[in-house]
């Protein structure tokens, strides 16, 4: 029972960290999330100027946990609209949420429940040097086999997200500050 235990525990990442863990938490959510919200400034007519949330597929590392960076990467194509706002202003945030794990469902949460963990990062979304990409390629390709059979003629290209700043909402009481020094100074 116990090797049955300790093998859940590690396919889903191991234990959830405690609420004073902030940054612990962040990682973690991160690291247990396949796909998050992507909120850009819209370019596109009739929209100009306004918020506009898209999902895309993220993955900081192999699953597992000792697999993950905490470096969110993303693969993108030109075609995306949402990539089309990116190329005029880089800026994004990028929800990540336990609710697309079986966590906050097993625990009866609502995904707007705070104890159903969500992660608010923001900063920028960047291509990624020659030197990065096969660290990209690996940690979305792990996590997202399909990719790799994406249409060529759509000139998809790795990308991440640059964390500038990070909100952690875990529990009751408002909104945790993580600076990027904090987050990436920790395992998940």
């Amino acid at each position: 029972v116990l090797c049955v235990t300790v093998a859940l525990l590690l396919a889903s990442g191991g234990a959830i960290p405690p609420p004073e863990e902030a940054a612990r938490m962040a990682r973690f959510v991160l690291h247990n999330c396949d796909w998050g919200a992507l909120a850009t400034l819209s370019v596109q007519e009739g929209l100009r100027g306004q918020p506009f949330a898209n999902i895309f597929s993220v993955s900081d590392g192999p699953p597992g946990p000792l697999g993950g960076s905490g470096v969110p990467y993303l693969y993108l194509t030109d075609m995306e609209i949402s990539v089309q706002d990116l190329e005029i202003n880089s800026n994004a945030s990028l929800t990540v949420s336990l609710a697309q794990t079986p966590y906050c469902k097993k625990h009866k949460y609502d995904p707007q429940n705070p104890l159903c963990a969500h992660i608010i990062f923001c900063g920028s979304i960047v291509k990624v040097n020659d030197s990065e990409a096969g660290l990209a390629k690996k940690a979305l390709f792990s996590r997202h086999p399909e990719m790799e059979s994406w249409p060529k003629d759509h000139n998809w290209f790795f990308a991440k997200f640059n964390i500038t700043n990070i909100w952690v909402l875990d529990y009751f009481g408002g909104l945790k500050i993580v600076t990027p020094e904090e987050y990436y100074s920790v395992k998940p």
